[in-house]
């Protein structure tokens, strides 16, 4: 039977999207101006499916904004909210020139950190290729992380090692897991091995994601440093898994790294590459706190959902 004859055929909503990737990092862009997204949640669920929806690391809603040129808010592919997404506000920042929502070179997109200012370089087709954000500066506070004290049993969750260095109270294949904690408007942990690629990180990383010191739980990075101006990480991403790259991580990971010592210091060049699965993004922590991450903006393709 032709259910599209029959009268009582359910009427099919069709939404338009736009997929983006930044270095991998892939999610789903709908203009929520123009689409009327009911439960964006929901939504977030069924569309970045990798098997019965479009595929993706989350969803990511660019909207009209009264203080800044568009608005973002980002969902993770288990539909929880994010604050901010360094590699999916390029793309924001990308799709608004592109799509002609706004020409303005910087761009200022508001995300759940504030307003961020995103500076364009254009490719020969007058389309944006990369993008360097103004990530402002990065929470070391516990509190503001936020990363709580607490025990397990008679262990505390975690103990100070160094200024900017805790241990906690968990090991890893006999190793004890040594964490820095940054905020980079969502909250991160940088565990620095001798090897990225030695930890089974699809099995550590949902445990330390959900480990009881991090209430709004945590987005997991193990970095490597290759040298004084040159970090390898990969990412368990809070609330999507392993993904190709994070942005707001490779921040995270720039700024521990001069934190601890292991690269630039506050009062030495603090400008790193650093290489994640997706590709690599030039992170500079400049003296006056801010941070700035530069890297690309690819769309891949368009169409209906």
């Amino acid at each position: 039977m032709d259910v599209t004859n029959c009268r009582h055929a359910p009427k099919l909503s069709w939404m338009k999207f736009t997929k983006m990737h930044g270095l991998g990092n892939d999610y789903v862009y709908i203009d929520a101006a123009k689409e009327h997204v009911a439960d964006p949640a929901d939504l977030a669920r069924k569309i970045a499916d990798r098997h019965t929806g479009v595929g993706g690391d989350g969803l990511i809603l660019i909207l009209p904004s009264t203080v800044a040129d568009v608005r973002m808010r980002m969902f993770n592919v288990d539909g929880t909210e994010g604050e901010m997404c360094g590699n999916g506000v390029r793309c924001v920042a990308k799709y608004a020139y592109d799509h002609g929502l706004s020409k303005s070179n910087p761009i200022a997109v508001e995300t759940g950190r504030g307003i961020l200012l995103i500076a364009l370089t254009l490719g020969a087709d007058g389309k944006v290729a990369s993008a360097s954000v103004d990530m402002d500066k990065p929470l070391l506070e516990l509190s503001d992380i936020p990363v709580k004290q607490g025990t397990r049993g008679r262990n505390p969750f975690f103990s100070k090692r160094g200024d900017f260095e805790y241990s906690l109270a968990m090991e890893v294949d006999g190793e004890v897991v040594r964490a820095t904690f940054v905020s980079m408007g969502n909250p991160h942990m940088v565990w620095f091995v001798n090897d990225v690629f030695a930890i089974d990180l699809a099995t550590v990383g949902p445990k330390l994601e959900n480990y009881p010191a991090f209430p709004n739980r945590i987005n997991v990075h193990i970095a490597q440093v290759v040298s004084p101006t040159h970090i390898k990480m990969r990412t368990w991403e809070r609330g999507s898994g392993l993904t190709q790259a994070c942005g707001t991580g490779a921040c995270a990971v720039a700024v521990a790294g001069a934190l601890t010592k292991r690269t630039g210091t506050k009062d030495t060049q603090r400008k790193v590459t650093i290489t994640l699965p997706g590709g690599d993004l030039q992170i500079d922590w400049l003296p006056n706190d801010h941070v700035i991450m530069t890297g690309p903006a690819t769309e891949v393709f368009s169409g209906e959902f």
